[in-house]
């Protein structure tokens, strides 16, 4: 194998690893495109897929090297506080049509923004937990 041919396995092996990723993440059962980030900082969204998992929602960057959680939220305890339509410039354009939903899990503040099927889920899901789920246990 020469030099040229063993750079560019070195290019495309991380490539097609990365669409693979992305392929089975997205096609993954109760999986759900969608982008959170930290409300605190105000840092940039992060586009990842949500995974329901019963009483977690695991959210699992789309780009990125571990195929664990970055982040599970707790369906106990989480809060839903405000909701807003994401501006045109926010996404440079990516996305258009977005709600932005404001949650609180814990210490855990974060925005999650999806399209409208994917936030109706979202709100099922938390709205279907059991009667005394969201009671706390003294």
């Amino acid at each position: 194998m020469t030099v040229p041919d063993m750079l560019i396995v070195a290019v495309l092996l991380p490539v097609l690893l990365l669409a693979l990723r992305i392929v089975v993440l997205t096609r993954s059962r109760g999986s759900v495109l969608c982008c959170l980030r930290p409300v605190p900082g105000k840092r940039g969204w992060r586009l990842g897929v949500a995974r329901y998992a019963g009483e977690r929602l695991n959210w699992i960057p789309l780009i990125g090297l571990l195929p664990r959680p970055r982040h599970v939220i707790v369906r106990r305890g989480l809060v839903v506080s405000g909701r807003r339509r994401i501006g045109s410039g926010e996404f440079f354009g990516f996305l258009e049509g977005v709600t932005a939903l404001e949650c609180e899990s814990g210490t855990f503040r974060f925005e999650l923004a999806a399209g409208y099927r994917a936030l109706t889920g979202f709100v099922a899901w938390l709205e279907s937990a059991p009667p005394s789920a969201h009671l706390d246990v003294v």
